[in-house]
């Protein structure tokens, strides 16, 4: 399984950030490899969002499409104050 971390800064609330990311999994998500996500929401308005694919090559098809970039930009980098830091890799369980 792969997939991708995000960590940034938002502004947004709770329900606004589920809302998108629920949103996302219903338009993008279908149809990609996608197998689920967490967001984490620290105390201090962090947030951590956990995305999982069944491959590499899942996660590789969406990452180069260029609506997902549209969508990243006009949906979800608007909700943070900054750009997140981004990390990708092998899912594995213990």
């Amino acid at each position: 399984m792969y997939g991708t971390v995000m960590i940034g800064k938002t502004h947004a609330t709770n329900e606004q950030l589920l809302a998108l990311t629920r949103e996302w999994a219903e338009a993008k998500g279908n149809g990609v490899g996608y197998v689920d996500q967490w967001v984490l929401r620290t105390d201090d308005g962090q947030v951590v969002v956990a995305v999982r694919f069944a491959s590499k090559q899942a996660y590789d098809k969406l990452a180069d499409d260029p609506d997902q970039d549209t969508w990243y930009q006009e949906k979800l980098r608007p909700m943070l104050d900054d750009d997140p830091t981004w990390f990708d890799g092998e899912w594995s369980k213990p």
